[in-house]
This record gives C-alpha cells, structure tokens and sequence, in this order.
C-alpha cells in the first residue's frame, strides 16, 4: 500500500519551504502538481527531479480512482498546490476523502498557507475565526452575505484584485461601513503590504490604488 503526502509550498518567498518537504518531494514516486509548469519551477530551484502528474480542480473526478489504484498497488505521492496547502481553497480534498474511504494512509505536513499569517498580522481577533475562502460568484453570494453579516467571530476570505472593489461594496452594504477590515496582499513577497481600516476607508484606499497580488481580506465580526 502506497501512501498519500499533502506537502505545502512557498505562496511567494521560497525560502519558506520546510526541510521535511524538500526531503518528501525527493523521496516519493509520483508528485501531484496543480501546474506542473509552476511547480516545475520549485522543483527545479530545489533539485528535485521527481515525476510529476497534472492534479487539477477541472481533472481531477477523472483521475481520483486511478490514483488510488496505483496508491493501493504501492506508488507514493505528494500532492503540490501552486501555492500554500493543498485542500485549502485547491485541490486535495476529493483524493483525501478517497484515501481514507480506501484505508490508504495519508499526512499532511505543515507549512505554508496565505490566511494564517494574514490573521495574525490584522490586529483582528485570532482566538476564535472562520474561514470562508472565495465567496460564490454569483448564485448564492447575497445568502451567504446575509448569513455572515450576523457572524460574531472574525472572518477570512480570499479575493482576486479585479473583484476586491465590488466584494469591499457589498461588505460595506451588508456588514456595515464601520466594520473593521484588513487586506493583505502578496504575501511573503517583495510588494507584501498590509491594508487596515473601517471598510469605507479601505475601499476609498482601493478605490484611488488598485490592488495588485493575492489577496486576503480579514473582517472583524458583528459587535
């Protein structure tokens, strides 16, 4: 029986991969990339010259059982997000859920994922939070605004730049203006800044700078 490592990687400065992973990337037989031309990079840069398969959001209920057969038949992986934790906003879950369903083992190592440091860096309350990721686009976004416009505990969404200014608006419109708000952008990397604010003055912010980057918006919860 094979068995299934989830191996975090760098969201921007590749100085924060951990030993561990460079060794479980050597080591494994196969290596699950979300893009194997953006991994090849990281492989590259830490020598590592594992085989690589496409692992992807639009594959991979296609490719889950076969994954499992060559699991079960003693191939060990490592599956590789382009940044940050697998599962976390990215692929993982489905081949997670089926190795456990099939008793094949998996660990998860620890490292890298945007949210955490964007949290603990905000000022916002950390001891209690959730997590939404993307927000849905278009069908059921008024719901979960609505939902989450009575959420006491500090919220974490992730955001593209092109969208930040209509998200920033609807936040304004159903959590309140003066709802404390902060938005860090490119994180670990040369332009990483951190936005703080009420989210009138974050979108008036956004609103003359366009953002640029990754970004993680940290939202205080209903007072």
């Amino acid at each position: 029986m094979g068995k299934l490592f989830l191996v975090p990687t760098p969201i921007g400065n590749l100085e924060d991969i951990t030993l561990r992973a460079i060794t479980v990337l050597k080591e494994v037989d196969l290596i699950l990339a979300e893009d194997t031309r953006t991994s090849g990079k990281l492989l590259k840069h830490f020598d590592i010259n594992t085989q690589m398969h496409s692992h992807h959001m639009h594959n991979e209920h296609r490719t889950t059982e076969n994954l499992i057969h060559k699991l079960r038949a003693g191939t060990s992986m490592a599956m590789i997000s382009d940044a940050g934790t697998p599962a976390i906003s990215d692929p993982g879950f489905l081949l997670t859920r089926a190795c456990i369903e099939n008793d094949i083992e998996v660990e998860c190592l620890p490292g890298a994922t945007a949210f955490v440091p964007a949290l603990v860096n905000s000022g916002l309350p950390n001891d209690r939070f959730v997590f939404e990721g993307f927000l849905p686009v278009k069908k059921g976004r008024q719901t979960r605004l609505e939902l989450l416009a009575q959420e006491n505990r500090t919220m974490i969404f992730y955001e593209s730049p092109h969208k930040l200014l209509k998200t920033l608006t609807q936040f304004s419109e159903y959590f309140g203006g003066n709802r404390s708000v902060s938005i860090s952008r490119e994180l670990t990397k040369l332009y990483e800044e951190t936005v703080r604010g009420t989210v009138v003055e974050v979108l008036e912010h956004y609103t003359q700078k366009p953002p640029k980057g990754e970004l993680v918006i940290v939202v205080g919860g209903k007072k």
